[in-house]
């Protein structure tokens, strides 16, 4: 399992090595045809601020050859709101005061047919809190059942499930599972995460190789900028990932770095990531690794993810809800963050025509889980 691998980098070195990159290193990572961990180290550094064009325009040949022109637009549909857990910075903290929802099985057609007719998506994230007793196994089998005769591709971001519930939703049409670490600050995440089921730190970070072993089709990662030192908290992603490729190697792999935005109990971030350095991050990752999908939600503004998608990333959500039901049922629930994108479907893909760029609405087909 990973959580053994992890005790091997510590934090404090990892955090020193990266600072101590010097342009040298830097230029030595650009050079290279292949790059390892210390080169993603380098091009994250602060060492690599005054290398953002070079990086943009490798990042840019880089993302073309292996992906071509084209960015693969998703919709997330959150179906529950209640939640277990009390993470300090989400909306969705059990403590916060506010009238939980969980979706009935029709409410949850309603949702898929009212997204329908916002655009063409094939690709659909469902999203709950993590509350096993009334979105268990049980509830995401139906509710992936429900939305499978509207959606080709269909992934969760739900709690860290065992490796038997995963295989057994795949059997549903489940497609990808999204899962976010929030921080790999092993000492940290408890102060985060002081109660419930997401406080059991090794739990949730092998939650990855459980989704591996059940042959998940798509694993999507990511930390939540805004915890604890952002390149030190990516570094320990890529070391991840590059574990991950190494044992689960027909899986594919995505990555996110949501940046934290308002949400309800009005906790305010540690650290606070500029778009150079959110910039940066992309384009590092995207050299370090050419055939990972990056993704980047409504928590950005338009302009960035105008400028972004021509750069590096390959995926983006639109239209996006975040409140369960938000699409028809429950227009007024409370959401989890505030988007900053607020566009239609059809407004961010007509964008990405006007950048020179494909808007892919379907990149995954039902006869391929045959």
């Amino acid at each position: 399992m990973f959580s053994d691998e992890l005790k091997n980098y510590d934090w404090d070195a990892t955090t020193a090595a990266i600072n101590a990159k010097t342009a040298a290193d830097v230029e030595r990572a650009l050079s290279r045809e292949r790059r390892d961990i210390n080169d993603f180290m380098a091009l994250i550094s602060p060492a690599a601020a005054s290398y953002l064009e070079r990086m943009a325009a490798l990042s840019r040949q880089l993302t073309q050859k292996r992906f071509g022109k084209v960015i693969s637009l998703y919709i997330p549909m959150y179906i529950t709101n209640s939640c277990t857990n009390s993470c300090v910075y989400c909306g969705f903290n059990r403590h916060n005061q506010f009238a939980r929802v969980v979706l009935t099985p029709e409410q949850i057609k309603a949702e898929c047919e009212a997204i329908r007719r916002l655009g063409p998506f094939e690709n659909l994230l469902l999203v709950t809190g993590e509350n096993p007793r009334v979105a268990g196994v049980e509830y995401l089998e139906k509710a992936l059942e429900v939305c499978r005769p509207y959606f080709s591709n269909l992934s969760i971001e739900v709690m860290p499930l065992k490796a038997e519930d995963y295989e057994r939703l795949t059997h549903s049409g489940l497609n990808g599972v999204v899962c976010f670490q929030e921080t790999y600050n092993r000492d940290k995440y408890k102060t985060y995460h002081p109660a419930g089921m997401k406080s059991n730190f090794e739990w949730r970070v092998n939650g990855f190789d459980r989704m591996g072993q059940a042959g998940v089709h798509k694993i999507g990662m990511g930390v939540l900028i805004g915890l604890e030192d952002w390149r030190t908290d990516v570094t320990m992603m890529a070391r991840h990932l590059l574990y991950l490729r190494k044992h689960y190697w027909r899986t594919r792999y995505s990555v996110n770095f949501p940046r934290m935005r308002p949400a309800e109990g009005g906790y305010q971030p540690n650290v606070v990531m500029s778009d150079r350095e959110l910039a940066q991050l992309t384009f590092a990752f995207r050299i370090f690794d050419p055939d990972v999908d990056i993704s980047v939600s409504t928590r950005e503004r338009p302009d960035f993810r105008d400028n972004i998608a021509t750069l590096g990333a390959t995926s983006m959500s639109a239209g996006s809800k975040t409140d369960p039901g938000g699409y028809c049922t429950y227009p007024q629930s409370l959401e989890q963050f505030a988007v900053s994108d607020e566009r239609t479907p059809a407004e961010v893909a007509a964008s990405i025509r006007a950048h020179g760029y494909e808007a892919v609405w379907k990149d995954w087909d039902k006869c391929f889980d045959i």
